[in-house]
């Protein structure tokens, strides 16, 4: 048909434009891109017509990655369509074309601009819009950004996670943490990196009960690997926060996993305060079998068992400890 045209320029037009919409279906961009750009020369469509595919052949070299002369197509819609016919998606165009050329202010004034007119903006025009704000390290505009984006996808974990992240990097620690603990109240998080993170964060801000809390329900429901590390970590925020019934039980738990006696020398000092002499004596002799401990500390637990010993009533093993 395109052949038998003749002369008339509006036929070509339409045939080139339907032959593009062929090829743009069957994903050959090269071929649809050229039938676009024939049927505008020809500039026999209708207006709205002629617009319409001046900007699907911006999008066809988007697509194509080819961003300087989306770019300009894209312009030039612009400047001949109609105001009225001028979408938030345009801008949504025009913003991504800016961010593969890592322009991200203009980027910015582009997706807040399709924000604004868009009714319902998208989820991912705040995701890009985020993703500016990173690249150019502006923290409290994407903390803003996230807040906005939580309040309309408050189902969506990623977030809440990134939010918090952002108000730790500025040093709003409690701002973080009220963040992150709402997340774990509403059962969002279920990773060990959550967890932790979480956990490290009440420790920040001197809450070691809920910072130990947190971490042991995490190990204990297998979120969080039970290591030699984590079980100290409970451990140490137990006492700090002296419940050391439960700081003595993850110790144990960390010693069994340790090849040293380090943990065991920690539960030992405990053991001793509490005067338990039975159960010192035991962390203390475990301590020394697994050694791996500096010379002082060595010493320190020859002295504890000497301790343990002679409330015993085992005075010839407290003085050997001694001696």
């Amino acid at each position: 048909m395109l052949s038998r045209s003749g002369r008339d320029d509006y036929l070509q037009a339409i045939l080139n434009q339907a032959l593009a919409q062929v090829d743009w279906s069957r994903e050959n961009f090269d071929a649809a891109l050229k039938y676009f750009e024939k049927a505008v020369e020809l500039d026999a469509l209708p207006d709205e017509a002629h617009f319409s595919l001046m900007y699907q052949i911006a999008q066809l070299y988007f697509m194509k990655d080819r961003y300087q002369e989306a770019m300009d197509k894209l312009d030039l819609w612009f400047c001949k369509s109609p105001p009225e016919k001028i979408t938030a998606e345009a801008y949504v165009l025009k913003a991504a074309i800016f961010a593969r050329q890592e322009n991200y202010p203009e980027t910015l004034k582009a997706i807040d601009t399709a924000i604004s007119m868009g009714d319902d903006p998208k989820e991912q025009w705040y995701q890009l819009k985020l993703a500016s704000h990173y690249e150019m390290e502006q923290y409290p505009q994407a903390a803003q950004t996230l807040e906005t984006i939580i309040s309309r996808w408050p189902d969506k974990k990623v977030y809440w996670v990134q939010l918090s992240q952002i108000y730790y990097k500025l040093k709003q620690e409690e701002k973080a943490l009220a963040v992150m603990a709402l997340a774990y109240r509403r059962g969002m998080l279920d990773k060990q990196s959550d967890i932790t993170f979480l956990s490290s964060l009440y420790s920040n801000v001197d809450v070691p009960y809920k910072a130990a809390n947190v971490l042991e329900k995490g190990i204990n429901d297998g979120v969080v690997e039970p290591t030699k590390n984590y079980w100290t970590v409970v451990a140490d925020s137990w006492y700090a926060a002296e419940e050391l019934e439960k700081s003595l039980a993850a110790y144990e738990k960390a010693g069994k996993a340790s090849q040293d006696g380090k943990i065991d020398l920690r539960r030992g000092y405990i053991l001793v305060d509490l005067e338990r002499w039975p159960e010192a004596l035991a962390a203390l002799n475990a301590a020394l079998e697994k050694g791996g401990m500096r010379q002082e500390k060595v010493g320190e637990a020859y002295l504890l068992r000497g301790m343990a010993r002679f409330n015993l009533g085992r005075f010839d093993g407290a003085s050997a400890d001694w001696g």
